[in-house]
């Protein structure tokens, strides 16, 4: 399997740049919760080398490499946008503002390699990477610490409304999903402008 490489962070470093960070989202295609980013620096020297696309692993090794990835990064970030943001903002715009969020905890920012995304008004220099994930080495760590950090969150709202098993689907609209919510109707952390409960509004 070809794995994300440091490239693009070395092309940046080659043009006297120090400071270059690795951003992506998880949860955009959910029904429920937040959308979380998470903007990660690795050094090159950081020997990673297990580092992929977060949806490309399994749960305990995303787990495994979440602790390692914050051992060896020499900066993180982790932002969020609500249910409430994605319904005012729409989830677009909400994927973006968690992205700026996690990148705002990363002092000095130069660079930020983002996956797929250009953020409007970024206050750095910015490139886009299509399939940044399974490319860039800090995208995949980025995506590695936002997905973790999110199903932990996941897994305490489960603990809230345990009638829609959150800790099984983290809201995505499976069919289990979508089955207890017309059991069950929406709670308060489900994403009401989603055309799935305009039968509610």
């Amino acid at each position: 399997m070809k794995r994300p490489t440091f490239c693009f962070e070395k092309k940046y470093i080659d043009q006297g740049f120090t400071v270059i960070a690795g951003a992506d989202e998880v949860g955009a295609g959910s029904l429920a919760g937040p959308v979380v980013a998470a903007a990660v620096v690795l050094p090159l020297d950081s020997r990673l080398g297990d580092i992929n696309d977060s949806k490309l692993l399994s749960e305990k090794r995303r787990e495994d490499l979440f602790d390692q990835i914050l051992l060896k990064a020499s900066a993180y970030g982790v932002g969020e946008a609500s249910h409430k943001e994605v319904d005012l903002i729409n989830v677009r715009q909400a994927s973006l503002l968690a992205m700026r969020r996690a990148l705002e905890h990363i002092e000095g920012l130069e660079v930020a390699l983002i996956d797929a995304w250009k953020i409007p008004e970024l206050d750095c220099k910015q490139e886009s990477i299509i399939r940044g994930d399974q490319l860039v080495k800090s995208i995949a760590a980025a995506s590695i610490i936002a997905k973790v950090t999110r199903d932990r969150m996941m897994l305490k709202i489960a603990q809230e409304y345990p009638e829609y098993e959150f800790n099984r689907h983290k809201g995505y609209g499976t069919a289990l999903h979508r089955s207890q919510i017309e059991k069950h109707g929406p709670c308060p952390i489900h994403r009401m402008s989603y055309k799935i409960f305009e039968k509610y509004r």
